[in-house]
């Protein structure tokens, strides 16, 4: 179980920095060469890495909180 949660966490990780990173890239050519269109595209791909980074893992590989 616990391999199957490691690749998870690290393939919501990974997804969410490959969107962020493609993001970005989308906001350097708005501001630099395409002034509207880069900030426009780049605007639905940083809102799919936030919602990459925020997702949930399933139950099994939730971090459980104890109480003390």
């Amino acid at each position: 179980m616990e391999n199957l949660c490691l690749f998870e966490r690290f393939s919501k990780i990974g997804l969410g920095l490959l969107f962020l990173l493609i993001s970005l890239g989308f906001m350097l050519s708005g501001v630099t060469v395409l002034p509207i269109f880069g900030f426009v595209i780049a605007l639905p791909f940083f809102l799919i890495s936030v919602y990459f980074f925020r997702a949930h893992l399933n139950k099994g590989c939730q971090i459980e909180k104890v109480a003390e």
